[in-house]
């Protein structure tokens, strides 16, 4: 075990935050902390990290173990450059190699103590060689690179840099130093996809331990194998990624749901029972009347668990139905600063699809989103809307504010026939709750605005909506609600996003811009992840793979089918493995057998059955060593 949190509690005045909260994270280990915000979970990092003391209960870390902590928001207040200032992570192995070029020159001049400057050399060298000292560049070169840094971006100054950005050059930091456990907020906020699919890889290979906070939950399921949830102050720990946690979540708030229905009919006819007794108006029924009354106010009342996602259920419905032609976009061009975005892209959109629209950052996803909308205009090319379409656009932003407003009054003004509680219940679901609602819209924070904007959003009848990352700022709960308000609409939706679990949950197809051009997928995230190379290669190459001094389109084709056949030999592999693994569990499940068979008194003193038990052991000890054998040779192969 490397971190133990026992009994933590944390109240800010009358509010409690936490409360008796304890979980354990083993060395090696990938944990994830969850909940709504505000519940707690950056501030049970602070905790962890000693930035934030607790009201009771303690923290306990493996002795000589080191943390390293990634805070949502840095302040690198330094004149390094980019590469600089990562690079000043590995200043030990750095003196290392200064020392050693020193003792070379020494050694090459013939110094007068050469023996121990030899001697010195070799005890240094070997230090740096353990500490991989001769990789240390290239290690931070990869790591730049792998979050998101072109070489280009190397020597900017920190001090110019974007808080995101500032963050990224932490996360490199934080990476390359290597702690026994590591301790990650947000971590993929300001990265892309690549990034992100970069660093899923990378920690779930880490040595050491890791625990994060993400909303990320696609993220999540690649790497942690427990989730810690907090809900209501208090933790509750499920084994597993995050959607064995969102299966048993489910399963056990239905049952929380049927106990509490339980309960209440009991609470019913205890009452009724308590009324009939009474009514007699005789004194022997009274008192049992009492006696009833009295176990019925010591009975622990169980909440109603489905009060909470009642009071945030959306359900979207269009005004009329449009044509089955919604979106037809032809050769569409636009180019920013004499940069070119995209060329020539042309896609349909058809009545009732849920499209999500994908690429890196800077590839013109919002650019086409924005000129669909009619807010800017496309350099070539056309599109066309189809009969009957009626466009709500939700955009990041979010020009239909009135900054003047109230948020009550944001929703109430838009939406006139709403009833009180119906506006209150829709704030909620996107997490504005009680005085939250008299706030100017003026004086929300980004964030806040984005969540009011999707609130209204919702309330929308249009049969076409259009959603420029909508999952910016949502808690989990309200992603889900958001989710199955989305699966639930009849119309059509269109809509650009690096949530891959809200891809992988909304998508019936995904369009991805890479390369200046359209690749189509007609499924969700996982079809995409699986479809991407094979597509990719065949319909939207790199330039320099079609330019005249590289490969021809016959040269490309032939790769292509190379590359089909190396996956298919490797998927051979795979399967040659797992029949090979079942084979060996099958004969060691045969050997435990015979072993309890031995162990039987009676078949003790029958000889002939023993020799025909052993006779079967060895036969069975032979095919394991065959076997094992046979799984090492495809093991091998695999990795090769």
């Amino acid at each position: 075990m490397i971190l133990s949190c026992n009994h933590i509690s944390k109240a800010y005045g009358e509010e409690v935050i936490l409360d008796d909260c304890s979980f354990f994270v083993n060395d090696h280990e990938k944990a994830a902390i969850v909940g709504n915000n505000g519940a707690g979970k950056s501030t049970i990092l602070k905790i962890i990290m000693n930035e934030l003391s607790s009201d009771s209960g303690d923290v306990i870390i493996g002795k000589d173990k080191s943390v390293g902590y990634l805070a949502q928001y840095q302040n690198l207040d330094t004149d390094n450059s980019i590469y600089e200032e990562v690079l000043s992570v590995k200043q030990n192995i750095i003196d290392m190699e200064n020392k050693l070029r020193e003792y070379e020159s020494l050694m090459a001049n013939g110094c007068d103590n050469y023996d121990d400057i030899v001697n010195s050399y070799t005890n240094l060298h070997h230090q740096f060689e353990l500490l991989n000292g001769y990789a240390y560049k290239s290690e931070v070169d990869g790591t730049l690179r792998g979050l998101g840094f072109e070489d280009s971006d190397f020597n900017k100054k920190i001090s110019t840099l974007s808080g995101g950005q500032k963050t990224r050059v932490a996360l490199c930091k934080l990476l390359i130093q290597k702690p026994d456990i590591i301790l990650l907020d947000e971590p993929t906020n300001h990265l892309d996809l690549n990034s992100i699919k970069w660093l899923e890889t990378y920690l779930s290979n880490y040595n050491g331990a890791v625990v994060i906070v993400a909303h990320d939950r696609y993220f999540l399921d690649k790497i942690v194998t427990k989730i810690v949830e907090i809900e209501n102050t208090h933790c509750h720990v499920y084994d597993g990624n995050y959607s064995a946690y969102a299966v048993k979540k489910k399963e056990l708030r239905e049952a929380a749901i049927k106990l509490y229905i339980k309960q209440q009919a009991e609470i019913k006819h205890q009452e009724e029972v308590i009324a009939k007794l009474r009514s007699y108006k005789q004194e022997k029924f009274y008192k049992r009347a009492e006696s009833r009354e009295k176990a019925l106010s010591k009975m622990e009342v169980i909440d109603n668990p489905d009060t909470y996602e009642n009071a945030m259920t959306l359900r979207l419905e269009p005004n009329c139905t449009s044509g089955n032609d919604v979106l037809s976009v032809s050769n569409l061009a636009k180019s920013f600063d004499n940069k070119s975005l995209f060329s020539d892209i042309s896609f349909e959109i058809k009545r009732c699809e849920r499209v999500a629209l994908i690429g890196d950052n800077g590839t013109g996803k919002t650019t086409i989103l924005k000129i669909i909308n009619g807010l800017i205009a496309a350099d070539s090319g056309s599109f066309t809307l189809g009969t009957n379409v009626n466009i709500g656009y939700y955009d990041q932003e979010h020009h239909t504010l009135n900054d003047s407003n109230t948020l009550f009054d944001e929703v109430s003004d838009s939406y006139p026939n709403l009833t009180n509680t119906k506006i209150r219940n829709v704030l909620a679901a996107f997490m504005f709750t009680g005085d939250d609602v008299f706030k100017r819209v003026g004086d929300l924070s980004g964030g806040e605005k984005g969540r009011l904007s999707l609130a209204k959003l919702m309330l929308s009848e249009a049969n076409f909506i259009i959603l420029d990352e909508p999952t910016n700022h949502l808690d989990m709960v309200s992603k889900e609600i958001l989710e199955n308000a989305l699966n639930n609409y009849t119309g059509t939706i269109f809509y650009v996003s690096h949530d891959r679990y809200f891809i992988n949950q909304t998508a019936t197809r995904i369009i991805e811009l890479t390369n200046k051009a359209i690749v189509n997928y007609i499924g969700n995230y996982d079809y995409y992840e699986e479809k991407k190379d094979e597509l990719t290669a065949i319909y939207a190459p790199k330039e320099e793979q079609t330019s005249s001094n590289t490969p021809s389109a016959s040269t490309n084709k032939q790769n292509y089918l190379e590359r089909k056949a190396e996956q298919a030999r490797i998927r051979k592999l795979k399967n040659d493995i797992l029949k090979v693994e079942e084979k060996i569990k099958a004969n060691e499940e045969r050997l435990n057998e015979l072993d309890e068979l031995l162990a039987d008194p009676e078949i003790a003193k029958n000889s002939a059955k023993l020799n025909e038990i052993s006779k079967e052991q060895d036969k069975i000890s032979e095919t394991l060593d065959e076997l094992m054998a046979q799984w090492e040779e495809l093991s091998d192969l695999l990795d090769e």
